[in-house]
C-alpha cells in the first residue's frame, strides 16, 4: 500500500494505467486512449512525460497563466503556512479578493459568492436567478456546456443530447447559437437576428405559460465549436432578456481572466454597455487550484437573502484559495498577459488565415486573443464538416509532441485555449506542423488507425435541440472524453516544443 512518502513512486506508465483501470471510474475519459501521455511535471506552455519528453500545450485554459507559476505557488504556501479556514470567519483575503474582482466588472456587479468549481458558480446561478425572478425556467444557447452536476446537465445541450444523456427537459428552453459560419445568419446583421432568436423562445414559453428564470451564455462558446457572437448580440440579448422579466447570466468560466486579450471579460468585447446580471467564472481563477465565484448584484443577492437559507461553502471563500486567485490577477497585470494573448492571437489568425490560401479543408478560422478555432471541412460549399481529417491532425501533432484538441458539434474544430504565456514562436511551430499534416492529409488521406480509439465507444444519436442539424460522426467526442483540459507550461525556455529523447514509436 503507498504511504504518504510514495505519492509519486516510480512506476512505468504501463503499471500507472492499470492502477487507473482498477481503482478510477470508466466514465473519467483519458486523451489518446490506446497510447495515452503520462505527464509527471510541466512549467509555463510545457509538460513533459516519464521519459522526458516535452509537449507544447494549446488547450490548457485552466494554468491560465501557466504551471507551476512560481509567484502563484508562493502565495499558495506562505498562506497555507498561516492559515486556511471556512468564510464565517473573518479575514481580509476574502474582501482583497471581492473587491479586486468586482473592480474588473461593471460597477452594478458588486457582490460576490466563492465556491470551488465553475460547476458549482452556475449551479448557484440558477438559485439566484430562480429566487430574484420567481420564476423557474431557463433558456440556453445550442450546444452549450455549463457544467458536469444533474442541474447543469440538464441546461447543457452538449452532455444531454449526447450519449448518456436524457433529452431536454420541458423547462429548459434552448436557442440557436450565434455561428456565423454555420448557422442560419452570416451578414452584418446576424447579431441582431440570432438575439431575435432569443426573443423568439422567451415568448414562446410565455405563449405556453412557461415563465423564463434566467437565459444562459457562454460569453463565447467552447465546447460549442469556438464560436464568436457577432457584433450587436449581446447588446440586444440583455434587452429582450430584462423586458421578459428574466435575468442574463454570462458564463465566463472558459474564457474569463484576460484570456480575449483586450478586456478582463469575453463579454466585454460587445461594447461597454453589456452588463450580465450574474457572471460565473472558475477553471483559470486559480490557475490550477479549485476556485471559482458568482458575481452579481445587490438586488439580486438580496432576493437570495430573503428566502432565509444561508449559502455556506465549506471551501469557497477561504483564505488560501483567495491568495491563489489575488495572485494570478496579478501575474496577469505584471506578465502583462492580456497583452500577449492579444498579439499571440493575432499572429495565429494571419498564419492560419494564410493556410487557408493553401488548403482547401480550411473551411474557417475565428478568434479572439488565444481563444481560436480552425473549422476542417471537406468542402467549403457544403460545409460537410471533416471530423475524421481533425482526428488525423490531433493525432499527427500528438506524435510531434504538440497537445491539441478538437471540438464543436461535429467534433471537427481545431480549438487553441492555451496558457496566456505561450509565444508566436510557439504558433509558429503549430502553424507550421499543421500546415505539413494537411499537405500529407492531401496526398495520402487520414490515417484509419487514428479512429481506433472512437470505435470502442457508440456515437451521439442527437447533437441539435433546434431546428437544423449536424452529423452524428461525433468519434473524437468519446476520444476526448472530458470537457476541460488541464496541461503545461514554461517561463524560462521561450522555445517550441520539441522532442527530448525517445522516438515516436518508442511513445505511441
Amino acid at each position: 500500500m503507498a504511504t504518504s512518502s510514495d505519492i509519486a513512486p516510480n512506476r512505468s506508465k504501463e503499471q500507472t494505467l492499470e492502477l487507473r483501470k482498477r481503482h478510477y471510474g470508466e466514465s473519467c475519459k483519458l486523451f489518446f486512449k490506446s497510447s495515452p501521455i503520462k505527464i509527471v511535471r510541466a512549467k509555463g506552455q510545457y509538460m513533459y512525460d516519464e521519459q522526458d519528453n516535452q509537449y507544447l500545450d494549446c488547450i490548457n485554459n485552466v494554468c491560465h497563466v501557466g504551471h507551476c507559476h512560481p509567484d502563484v505557488i508562493n502565495a499558495a504556501t506562505e498562506q497555507m503556512k498561516t492559515l486556511n479556514t471556512n468564510s464565517r470567519f473573518l479575514h481580509d483575503n476574502l474582501v482583497t479578493y471581492a473587491e479586486r474582482l468586482t473592480s474588473t466588472l461593471p460597477s452594478k456587479l458588486s457582490v460576490c459568492y466563492f465556491t470551488n468549481s465553475g460547476s458549482e458558480a452556475n449551479d448557484l446561478a440558477i438559485r439566484l436567478a430562480r429566487a430574484h425572478t420567481k420564476h423557474h425556467d431557463i433558456a440556453v444557447l445550442d450546444h452549450a456546456y455549463h457544467g458536469h452536476m444533474v442541474s447543469l446537465i440538464d441546461i447543457s445541450p452538449y452532455k444531454f443530447n449526447s450519449s448518456g444523456g436524457e433529452g431536454k427537459k420541458e423547462w429548459v428552453h434552448v436557442v440557436p447559437h450565434p455561428d456565423v459560419y454555420r448557422g442560419p445568419y452570416t451578414g452584418d446583421d446576424a447579431g441582431e437576428k440570432y438575439a431575435l432568436e432569443v426573443k423568439k423562445a422567451i415568448d414562446e414559453a410565455h405563449k405556453n405559460g412557461r415563465k423564463i428564470a434566467a437565459l444562459f451564455t457562454e460569453s463565447l462558446q467552447s465546447c460549442g465549436g469556438q464560436i464568436i457572437p457577432p457584433p450587436n448580440y449581446f447588446k440586444n440579448v440583455q434587452k429582450y432578456v430584462r423586458d421578459a422579466g428574466a435575468i442574463w447570466v454570462a458564463d465566463e468560466v472558459q474564457v474569463g481572466f484576460g484570456r480575449v486579450g483586450t478586456h478582463w471579460w469575453a463579454f466585454q468585447t460587445q461594447g461597454p454597455d453589456i452588463s450580465p446580471d450574474i457572471v460565473t467564472m472558475g477553471k483559470p481563477m486559480g490557475n490550477g487550484h479549485p476556485v471559482a465565484a458568482v458575481v452579481t448584484t445587490k438586488e439580486i443577492s438580496e432576493s437570495f437573502a430573503q428566502t432565509g437559507m444561508e449559502y455556506f461553502n465549506t471551501y469557497g471563500g477561504n483564505p488560501v484559495s483567495c491568495a491563489i486567485g489575488l495572485a494570478v490577477m496579478d501575474v496577469v497585470e505584471k506578465d502583462k498577459l492580456r497583452e500577449n494573448a492579444t498579439k499571440v492571437g493575432s499572429h495565429l489568425v494571419k498564419g492560419f488565415r494564410e493556410l487557408m490560401l493553401k488548403h482547401k479543408i480550411i473551411g474557417d478560422v475565428r478568434g479572439v486573443g488565444l481563444f481560436f478555432g480552425v473549422e476542417l471541412v471537406t468542402n467549403r460549399e457544403t460545409k460537410e464538416p471533416a471530423t475524421t481529417e481533425a482526428q488525423h491532425v490531433i493525432y499527427r501533432l500528438k506524435e510531434n509532441f504538440v497537445i491539441l484538441s478538437a471540438d464543436g458539434p461535429d467534433r471537427n474544430v481545431l480549438k487553441f485555449k492555451p496558457p496566456l504565456c505561450f509565444s508566436t514562436k510557439d504558433a509558429d511551430h503549430v502553424i507550421d506542423l499543421v500546415d505539413s499534416t494537411l499537405t500529407e492529409l492531401e496526398q495520402q488521406g487520414p490515417n484509419t488507425e487514428y479512429m481506433k480509439d472512437h470505435q470502442m465507444f457508440p456515437s451521439s444519436s442527437t447533437n441539435s435541440s433546434c431546428n437544423g442539424s449536424h452529423s452524428t460522426d461525433t468519434a473524437s467526442h468519446f476520444l476526448y472524453g472530458t470537457d476541460d483540459v488541464i496541461s503545461g507550461i514554461d517561463f524560462s525556455e521561450k522555445e517550441p516544443a520539441a522532442k527530448k529523447s525517445k522516438s515516436n514509436e518508442d511513445i505511441a
